[in-house]
């Protein structure tokens, strides 16, 4: 899952899963379960050890391809992002983990430049190339590791294989979905997407409505009130390229801003139906929920519980400020 915003990401995984904690998650990063990286599009991803391997071996070939014109722009050709890569390579050798700012230190004693955003692409060159990912978060500070130790080298996966896998990991995970939806979210082309669909199609039910065809698999309803507080760049909403089943028009300019931020939402049965910060300090997590209309009891009591399982994440005592 997405995973740019480090403390949100923890919580999108934190709201699946019954009792989670920030500290477990935590822990699950440190101790490399979960590998934080460049993979499906140039950002950064939470994703499984077990899968990271075939995974950027299916991805990063297209994501580099997509950055040419960019890197042409910084002057970051194949020799420059070879050398970088060494000097990432070399600095991380032996169990070390360095923070951003130490490794962007050690590229600029090697002479290379990491001015205008090079920084960035030079480090996420090195993630898409296998060589570096995650490490331990250090003094609230994260890390970066060499890939190779930190998670044992798996059997590779053929294309086909993986093209497969992923397919099923989208429309099992984000269902009901289109294959639109599946293009924009794995960074596959058209012509690869369409192939991984029609090997696992059979795998799952579709329903058509206008021009659009939704692969899912089976849904069961309830009349039970469900309501969430997702994170920022939530795969409930930044994973589709219609977003409008659950966000409707005229709250899209609340839910994400015009340079493309995500904010957090409150979700209620599957719509979003408001916004909600928090403010964490040493004891206490405060959460100011933002309705975009009135809600009724039902709904506001749903909310309060949620609130209060997100500061059950945090370890803290819950405050609720509502926006007057």
């Amino acid at each position: 899952m997405q995973a740019q915003d480090y403390a949100m990401a923890k919580w999108a995984i934190g709201v699946r899963l019954a009792n989670a904690t920030d500290q477990a998650i935590e822990t699950a990063i440190n101790n490399a379960e979960i590998i934080r990286t460049h993979l499906l599009r140039f950002t950064w991803h939470f994703v499984s050890a077990n899968d990271v391997y075939w995974m950027l071996e299916l991805t990063a070939p297209h994501i580099k391809a997509s950055l040419k014109s960019r890197h042409r722009e910084l002057g970051l050709d194949e020799t420059i992002v070879a050398k970088s890569n060494a000097v990432i390579k070399r600095a991380l050798r032996g169990g070390k983990q360095l923070t951003r700012a130490e490794l962007i230190a050690k590229l600029a004693q090697a002479k290379i430049a990491t001015d205008d955003n090079r920084a960035s692409h030079l480090l996420g060159c090195a993630e898409l190339d296998g060589i570096a990912c995650s490490g331990a978060t250090r003094n609230g500070k994260q890390t970066y590791a060499l890939l190779a130790e930190r998670v044992p080298k798996t059997k590779s996966l053929t294309r086909e294989q993986a093209l497969a896998k992923l397919g099923t990991i989208y429309f099992t995970s984000h269902g009901p979905a289109t294959s639109q939806d599946f293009v924009w979210w794995s960074g596959l082309t058209v012509g690869d997407a369409k192939r991984a669909l029609e090997m696992v199609k059979a795998d799952f039910v579709t329903e058509k409505i206008g021009a659009q065809t939704f692969w899912f698999t089976h849904i069961s309803k309830t009349d039970e009130k469900a309501v969430h507080l997702l994170p920022a760049f939530d795969e409930f909403i930044i994973s589709y390229s219609d977003r409008s089943a659950s966000l409707a028009d005229e709250h899209v300019r609340r839910a994400v801003s015009s340079n493309g931020i995500f904010r957090p939402v409150i979700v209620v049965n599957g719509q979003v139906a408001g916004l909600w910060k928090r403010t964490i300090k040493k004891d206490t997590v405060i959460v100011e929920p933002e309705f975009f209309k009135q809600p009724d009891k039902t709904t506001k009591r749903l909310v309060e519980q949620a609130v209060f399982r997100y500061g059950r994440f945090q370890g803290k005592i819950t405050e609720i400020h509502y926006k007057v």
